[in-house]
């Protein structure tokens, strides 16, 4: 496990994220603590977990409605609960990047690929246009794209989901951010192509010395990808433990969600179901 205990890149204690219902606050998350270097991080979950709350409260992107309060809440030694809007936006992109869960959505329908990195490039390195283009080229090279230039010119509706999960990725890069959150990356995908698309982003992250936090509901993915998994269930941190170790999992929740997986090779004429018990909450 790559951690680095002196210097923690995310320092979380205590955070507990509300939001007003109709019957009152209601908490999405309940003391949630991490602390991290560069190292990759899964949270897993069912949806409505907290997973994906928790982790944009790391970088600016809560709706104003949303009550977020903690000891602490911090990255690479700063202070996210003092900072304005405009300090969150010098932070969000250059320090930390997101990659969303479905590329279509998340991409300028209306720009070409290699327009949207070059975009980036130039509000992140204030590079000319001709730099800019180099750099766009550079980065869907990385990003293990074959022929670059042809993509380069493509409008998001003309390439596959995982084609354009990869050029997510690139213009996540255009920055060399500290932080990698992955927000389930591949749940737009075909099975086919997911572990493609993983198999990048660790390369990267292993190459360029950041930081991860893998958000998905598929445990046998997370196990192969990163080095710790923390498990949530209705706001609250059940377990953590090393990737590695998944399968010697002590909390009965984590062992349900083991336990309902299908295992190839394995055939059951019913597949385990996983009980919710109303006392994890407390």
């Amino acid at each position: 496990m790559r951690e680095d205990t002196q210097t923690p890149l995310v320092d979380i204690r205590n955070l507990s994220i509300q939001f007003k219902g109709r019957r009152g606050m209601v908490t999405a998350v309940h003391d949630l603590s991490l602390k991290m270097g560069r190292e990759r991080v899964a949270i897993v979950g069912e949806s409505g977990s907290g997973k994906s709350v928790s982790a944009r409260a790391l970088i600016g992107l809560l709706p104003s409605a949303a009550q977020v309060s903690a000891e602490k809440l911090e990255f690479d030694g700063i202070d996210l609960t003092r900072l304005s809007e405009r300090e969150f936006e010098q932070l969000r992109g250059s320090r930390i990047a997101m990659i969303l869960q479905d590329p279509r959505q998340s991409l300028n329908p209306i720009m070409t690929a290699g327009q949207q990195i070059v975009e980036s490039c130039r509000l992140h390195h204030r590079e000319g246009r001709r730099a800019a283009r180099e750099r766009a080229m550079d980065l869907l090279e990385a990003v293990s794209i074959n022929n670059p230039s042809r993509v380069f010119d493509l409008y998001p509706h003309e390439v596959s989901g995982g084609m354009g999960q990869r050029i997510m990725i690139a213009m996540m890069l255009v920055a060399e951010p500290a932080l990698l959150i992955a927000d389930e990356p591949t749940s737009a995908l075909d099975m086919s192509v997911r572990s493609d698309v993983l198999q990048e982003i660790q390369k990267l992250v292993e190459k360029r010395g950041m930081g991860l936090i893998l958000i998905s509901h598929d445990l046998d993915l997370v196990a192969q990808y990163t080095d710790r998994v923390m498990v949530m269930y209705a706001g609250r941190v059940m377990e953590t433990l090393e990737s590695r170790h998944l399968e010697q999992a002590t909390h009965p929740y984590t062992q349900g969600l083991i336990g309902c997986r299908p295992v190839l090779g394995h055939p059951v004429e019913t597949l385990s179901t996983l009980v919710r018990d109303d006392a994890w909450k407390t």
